[in-house]
């Protein structure tokens, strides 16, 4: 499959990353803030190796994370976009969407407005029946992205992530599902 190199929305472009990300990135990856959520905050060799995933990703599937950028500004903000599940688990195989954005672009709409674009690219032009989303119990923000792009709690399919420890803090995640049927639904209003 061709790669999906760009999205737009109205105030963002999802695209490929560039070379000259990798410092924003780093910064934005190394923020104990913006990490709380993640087993450990990333440093700048840690940042690259994950861009360089995410390109792998691309490669292989035709889409992944894209690199949000602010319309206005030209400005990196964070990542969006939609993933293969690396791991598994009762839900999986499944696609995922994801975001995460610099700490001083929170509360502005970003995150929602990148992850709607993505799921109108999982739908429309991915052909997928279901997008996922998953978390920790305790990041309420990221719960409340997934409810406004109108996804569905599914307290039957909360699972402990394999890839952390039995005893880690963040082990417990909840999963959020929307079917293409729903984005339709929400999308004709």
């Amino acid at each position: 499959m061709e790669p999906i190199l760009q999205l737009e929305s109205a105030r963002l472009l999802l695209r490929q990353w560039r070379d000259e990300d990798l410092p924003e990135f780093a910064r934005m990856c190394a923020d104990p803030q913006v990490m709380r959520y993640f087993p450990t905050a990333l440093n700048r060799l840690e940042s690259a190796a994950l861009i360089g995933r995410i390109r792998g990703h691309f490669a292989e599937y035709g889409f992944g994370l894209w690199a949000l950028e602010r319309k206005d500004t030209g400005a990196f903000i964070g990542l969006t976009g939609l993933m293969q599940v690396n791991f598994d688990a009762a839900f999986t195989p499944a696609v995922e969407i994801a975001w995460r954005l610099a700490r001083e672009h929170w509360g502005l709409g970003y995150a929602s407005e990148a992850a709607w674009t993505a799921l109108g690219c999982g739908f429309e032009h991915l052909a997928l029946e279901e997008i996922v989303a998953f978390t920790t119990e305790s990041n309420t923000a990221s719960q409340k992205v997934m409810q406004a792009i109108g996804m569905d709690y599914d307290p039957q399919s909360d699972f402990d992530h394999p890839k952390l420890a039995d005893d880690h803090p963040l082990r417990h995640h909840v999963l959020y599902r929307i079917s293409r049927e729903q984005w339709l639904r929400t999308l004709l209003g």
